[in-house]
């Protein structure tokens, strides 16, 4: 059974590199250092024209996913941004203050995206229960769930994972991801059965420009999307099917 990848990026540089590695779906975000925030409406609207489905970030802030009455009208005005992108998809997470899912506001976003796909994002992971989250993403009309198992590293997480794709049972995708690389993807989908992974594809740079990095516009170490990392995870994952 294959594999699908989805390459997160941030950047028209990012989304032309992943695209150019073959990613089978985008999530597109600005700022990756900071696990990514909601994207501009410029970068949805290119995006959009990509001949892969992608998904938008909605996250107004970095820190945690406990967000109040503004931040929630700032997430539903975003989803209509990502809506008049006409892009396939949104990428949502938020908790209440003990780390459970804040079904709630979940409920409102869901509701806002209409017939947008949905992913459950990284939140999942700070949850004091998966199996209860679990259901509650399926019963709010999630698509996917993204989680590295609960573990800083995906490949520390694959036991959780293993348990998650169990309990799923094909009604919602359990998509592995934080840390995937060529290393390590083969043993992770062969150890936990999921079917979709989420990976950067980022590679280290450093600045050679001194007056940008004295500046602050720019950091002395940047990391970006690598077309031919992408390309050799696709490969990889493509052998798996075989």
């Amino acid at each position: 059974m294959s594999v699908l990848l989805e390459v997160c990026v941030d950047s028209v540089e990012g989304l032309n590199s992943a695209i150019e590695g073959g990613a089978q779906r985008i999530e597109l975000c600005s700022a990756l250092n900071v696990g990514g925030l909601t994207p501009s409406k410029g970068l949805m609207v290119l995006a959009a024209k990509m001949p892969v489905p992608v998904y938008a970030m909605i996250r107004p802030r970095a820190g945690d996913f406990v967000f109040d009455a503004a931040s929630r009208d700032v997430m539903l005005a975003d989803i209509d941004a990502a809506r008049e992108s006409k892009i396939a998809g949104v990428v949502l997470g938020a908790s209440l203050p003990d780390g459970r899912l804040d079904v709630d506001l979940l409920a409102d976003l869901a509701k806002r995206a209409g017939d947008m796909g949905l992913t459950l994002h990284r939140a999942f992971d700070l949850v004091p229960d998966t199996s209860q989250a679990l259901e509650q993403a399926i019963e709010l009309g999630f698509d996917r769930i993204l989680t590295s198992g609960q573990a800083v590293k995906v490949s520390d997480g694959k036991v959780m994972l293993r348990r998650l794709v169990e309990q799923a049972q094909g009604r919602i995708s359990i998509m592995a991801g934080g840390g995937i690389t060529p290393a390590n993807i083969a043993d992770i989908v062969a150890e936990t059965g999921v079917r979709e992974v989420h990976a950067s594809g980022r590679l280290p740079v450093t600045s050679l420009d001194e007056a940008l990095v004295q500046f602050g516009f720019s950091a002395r170490q940047e990391y970006r999307t690598d077309a031919s990392t992408v390309r050799k995870i696709l490969e990889l994952l493509k052998n798996l099917a075989a």
